[in-house]
């Protein structure tokens, strides 16, 4: 039994191009409007308090994940031989 073929829908069928146009004109539209998200617009120093303190509520609930070594090395995307600098 042959399928139909599913053709591509909404964003899916513009080309990248036009996605991309799209998605600037979005961004632009939110940042004119003062929609843009806090976390993205704080300073670095404000991103990495709300980050760490959001990590320490987490650890303190029991939810946050255990790495192991390997894990850790794996989310960071280090190999055994290679250290970071």
């Amino acid at each position: 039994m042959n399928e139909p073929v599913k053709k591509p829908r909404g964003m899916a069928a513009l080309s990248p191009e036009r996605r991309k146009e799209i998605a600037s004109m979005g961004g632009k539209a939110a940042h004119a409007n003062g929609k843009v998200p806090f976390f993205k617009a704080a300073s670095p120093e404000m991103r990495k308090d709300i980050a760490s303190r959001g990590g320490k509520a987490t650890h303190a609930l029991g939810k946050a994940h255990k790495f192991t070594s390997e894990e850790a090395r794996l989310a960071l995307g280090l190999r055994k031989d290679r250290q970071r600098d």
